[in-house]
């Protein structure tokens, strides 16, 4: 088991090696290698997985001493097991569907070697026992997947590349500074020992209580600052809708939908285990919540590029499992129900995901443009097409009878339940009874909102026709020519599976959130619900009907606009709201090096005043009796003994022609040039080279004597 372990992680890095190599002699050899490794890696976490279930959720931990300093550490779990296998799987279609996206793509080679290694770095993460390891892979994951975003290396390309590559960096270095202190104070970085350590930190340190708690916080502050740049999370969430319109779609599909739950899983681990039942804790990921799902939400509504829309609904959807870890974490013992929502989402989002950004990848291969005006009418007589990006819109949009109805019911169910709580007087925090009840109406706004977005994008897709005429009959003509056999067969398998996990969430998805939630810290079993009583399609009937009236009256009437050809959709965005542009690259790239420029160039003149100012007061320079202006005592004798000789030879010798040489300042200039080059071989690494060899010879030479 241990080897098995272990091969979920380094297999994929190994075929990542075979399937450059295979590439550069044969491309269809490596396509098949990517695809038969992809397909191993999936059996593998489907063995694993069947295991745990088999054997109980009881974890099984293997050690790597001494990689990297302090050694690698996996786990085996319900959890571990359950996002191993989606990992796979959604690499296995990806996978199968880049062949065809990529037929006329350059740096393919370089594309399938940076697939299979990022696939291993998440799986290192996911299989993770301690910070330590979970932030080897996490930079690892950060450094490989950075190539997915620069692949065209088109500029816009290049430009979101650094900007993810920047949020990924210095996110990583907040963090491991935050590893650092909590080292510091726990002397352990193992998930297992940390549990329930905010409350008891007193145990773990020689630090008085107060200031362990502190240290504490800050790590926990540092850690979630570098998942938070990950995840997607406000203000954190920039990378995202940059990264992805520019991003090949097989690449955008895991980016949103795997690499995102990395980030989560990093806030999973502080939530469940250090912070477990901290309700500070709980209300500040709670807010975070609240303001990435709002955000997001409201970024996909006036969005008009496919893929754009789509990333921000991915910040969006990452705030609803926010939502869930913060209810988690306020409602302590009695957290079941948003355990198992936050779990169960974090799968549903990334499956939609997945068949939702492949969609677009359809669309691109064959249009090659993402702008709505100029896709409009796409899908029209297209009926597989039709249904698979029907089946990840009604999942994403909490419909009933699909999986992200599930999940998002659980979800608002903890909200319910806890603001029933705070009515009772069980439990005071933060946030008091109107300030819940303004957060589940937010909730169901937002929900609402994704319903708007997503009839947007459908209505532009399937309903629509494009003002082009020459353009939408080219459309019509493609019929079953838009995509491959094995691209339609990797996107149906993947769109069939949202519709079974909603209509049977007893069957598939009530297992799932067993499997995952003692990683989560769940207490008690899961509870019965009445997935489509009353009370339940209540609320999401009020996000329906939310979201259609958001998008009769808000996308139908302000986001479009008349022209002579008919209405087309308009960005209506103010451009001064985005935050990389407008906040944070003037703030980091020039304010911060200009103030700092100031800063260390008034440090450096005031340090120069005060040396200048002394000693021409009281460290006044005075010349010595004996100093000499050059050269040194030898020099300076040997110049005034070759002078003399000098005038005794031009009155003698050299009487018809004289020499006139000052030796003397000859001689202390030779003496200035040997120091000048004793000083530069004495640096030298081939002179320290030198003296170590001398040195070795003389210490061999003394063991041969003492011998």
């Amino acid at each position: 088991m241990e080897l098995l372990l272990c091969s979920g992680v380094f297999f994929p890095m190994v075929s990542a090696i075979a399937c450059y190599l295979s590439g550069r002699k044969s491309k269809n050899i490596r396509d098949l290698l990517a695809e038969v490794a992809t397909g191993i890696e999936c059996l593998l976490f489907l063995f694993l997985l069947i295991y745990v279930a088999i054997n109980g959720d009881y974890p099984t931990v293997v050690e790597i001493p001494e990689v990297c300093g302090m050694g690698l550490s996996f786990a085996l779990d319900g959890f571990r097991s359950l996002y191993g296998l989606i990992a796979a799987f959604m690499w296995l279609m990806s996978a199968l569907f880049s062949k065809e996206y990529f037929s006329c793509y350059r740096n393919r080679n370089r594309y399938y070697l940076f697939l299979l290694l990022t696939l291993g770095a998440v799986e290192g993460v996911f299989l993770s026992a301690d910070f330590y390891t979970t932030f080897i892979f996490f930079e690892l994951m950060s450094l490989t997947s950075y190539v997915w975003v620069a692949q065209d290396e088109r500029k816009e390309s290049l430009k979101a590349a650094g900007t993810y590559l920047a949020v990924a960096v210095i996110g990583g270095l907040v963090m491991l500074m935050g590893v650092f202190l909590l080292y510091s104070v726990t002397g352990t970085l193992e998930f297992d020992a940390l549990a329930g350590l905010s409350g008891n930190s007193a145990a773990y340190t020689s630090l008085p209580k107060e200031a362990a708690q502190k240290r504490l916080w800050a790590a926990g502050i540092c850690m979630l600052f570098g998942f938070g740049a990950k995840a997607g999370a406000f203000p954190l969430h920039i990378w995202l809708p940059k990264a992805h319109p520019v991003a090949p779609a097989p690449a955008s599909a895991l980016l949103s939908g795997i690499l995102t739950k990395g980030g989560m899983f990093g806030i999973l681990v502080l939530s469940c285990y250090l912070f477990w039942g901290n309700g500070l804790w709980g209300s500040l990921i709670l807010t975070i919540g609240v303001l990435t799902m709002v955000t997001g939400a409201a970024l996909a509504l006036f969005s008009v590029d496919l893929k754009r829309t789509l990333a921000c609904s991915s910040v969006s959807q990452i705030g609803f499992i926010l939502v869930g870890v913060g209810m988690l974490g306020l409602l302590g013992e009695e957290n079941t129900l948003a355990v198992r929502g936050s779990l169960l989402h974090m799968v549903n989002h990334s499956l939609i995901k997945l068949v939702l950004f492949m969609a677009a990848g359809v669309v691109f291969m064959n249009v090659h443009k993402l702008d709505l005006n100029d896709i409009r009418g796409f899908g029209r007589k297209k009926p597989l097409f039709h249904f698979i990006f029907l089946m990840g819109a009604l999942g994403i949009g909490g419909v009933p009878l699909f999986n992200g109805y599930i999940s998002k019911t659980l979800i608002h169910e903890s909200i319910v339940e806890y603001l029933g709580l705070i009515k009772t007087g069980a439990v005071s925090g933060v946030f008091g009874e109107s300030a819940v009840k303004a957060i589940e109406w937010v909730f169901l706004i937002s929900g609402g909102l994704t319903v708007a977005y997503m009839t947007k994008l459908y209505v532009a897709l399937f309903l629509e026709k494009n003002h082009d005429k020459a353009m939408q009959e080219k459309f019509d003509s493609l019929k079953g020519r838009y995509m491959n056999k094995v691209s339609g067969t990797a996107l149906t398998i993947s769109a069939i599976l949202l519709p079974v996990m909603g209509f049977l969430p007893e069957l598939i998805m009530s297992p799932m959130a067993d499997l995952g939630q003692g990683f989560m810290q769940a207490q008690g079993s899961g509870q019965r619900v009445l997935w489509f009583g009353l009370d339940n399609l209540k609320g999401a009937a009020i996000s329906v009907v939310t979201g259609a009236l958001v998008y009769l009256t808000v996308v139908r009437l302000w986001l479009m606009k008349k022209t002579p050809t008919g209405r087309v959709y308009v960005d209506r965005w103010y451009k001064y709201l985005d935050l990389e542009d407008y906040i944070y690259r003037p703030i980091l790239l020039g304010a911060i090096p200009f103030v700092s420029g100031v800063f260390c160039r008034i440090l450096d003149s005031l340090v120069d005043f005060c040396v200048v100012t002394l000693r021409k007061t009281i460290y006044k320079d005075s010349k010595l009796p004996c100093e000499l202006e050059e050269g040194t005592v030898i020099t300076h004798a040997l110049g005034r003994f070759a002078n003399g000789l000098e005038r005794v030879a031009n009155a003698t010798i050299w009487k018809r022609r004289p020499k006139n040489v000052d030796y003397e300042h000859k001689y202390a200039l030779i003496h200035e040039e040997w120091s000048e080059d004793s000083t530069i071989i004495g640096r030298s690494m081939s002179f320290a080279l030198l003296l170590f060899c001398i040195g070795l010879l003389i210490t061999v030479i003394y063991l041969l004597i003492q011998h």
